[in-house]
């Protein structure tokens, strides 16, 4: 596994023939985010730009992997731009310099994922929590089986992809060691994640405001 930051030229050579998946970690843009953080997410998704802008030396993008997303190309962007604006920007770019956007999700299992999701949120007793778990880890060990299924059986030789998706769901798919994965973590990811780790109250705060 490369780390973007450590690779600032990717030697195309080393990387000729093998199958290379650009992953980016999801980071939403919320209207009641406080304008600091605004402007730290949209830093954050113009750096991504250019850092896989610097990766393409290594293998131009031509298939794009996102979360959330269960139709393909146009009507897939449409899903994108509803739950992420700044992701729906750069796979616009993509799409428009040829590469394809491909339905990472099962819409059945991403239905059921979202159910069981929001049943974790509204549940009251601490039996019917582990009951609702349960069936919410299930569900999400279904879903992450079938990213990394279709994403293997979708990524051909000498080609490479970009995949949108959290971090947490990252770290739960184990690909075989023949992709090459670059993890795309431009500096203002850190400066993100410090900024919840100093407002956690704050967002807190807001959500209960706003519930």
């Amino acid at each position: 596994m490369a780390e973007l930051g450590k690779i600032e030229r990717p030697t195309v050579e080393s990387f000729e023939g093998k199958k290379k998946l650009y992953t980016v970690p999801n980071i939403y843009q919320l209207k009641e985010f406080p304008d600091d953080l605004k402007k730290l997410i949209d830093r954050y998704w113009q750096e991504v730009e250019e850092q896989l802008l610097k990766l393409e030396s290594a293998g131009k993008i031509s298939k794009i992997f996102c979360e959330n997303v269960y139709s393909e190309n146009e009507k897939g962007l449409k899903i994108l731009k509803k739950t992420n604006e700044k992701a729906y920007e750069l796979v616009k770019k993509k799409l428009d310099e040829g590469a394809k956007l491909l339905s990472l999700e099962d819409r059945s299992l991403y239905a059921k994922y979202l159910d069981w999701r929001n049943c974790l949120a509204i549940v009251q007793t601490e039996e019917v929590f582990q009951r609702v778990f349960e069936a919410f880890q299930d569900i999400f060990q279904k879903r992450i089986e079938h990213f990394k299924e279709f994403i293997e059986s979708n990524l051909t030789e000498g080609e490479a992809a970009l995949l949108i998706i959290s971090d947490e769901e990252r770290l739960k798919i184990q690909f075989p060691s023949y992709i090459e994965l670059f993890l795309v973590t431009p500096p203002s990811y850190d400066d993100i994640i410090k900024w919840f780790r100093d407002n956690i109250e704050k967002v807190s705060l807001r959500a209960d405001q706003s519930s």
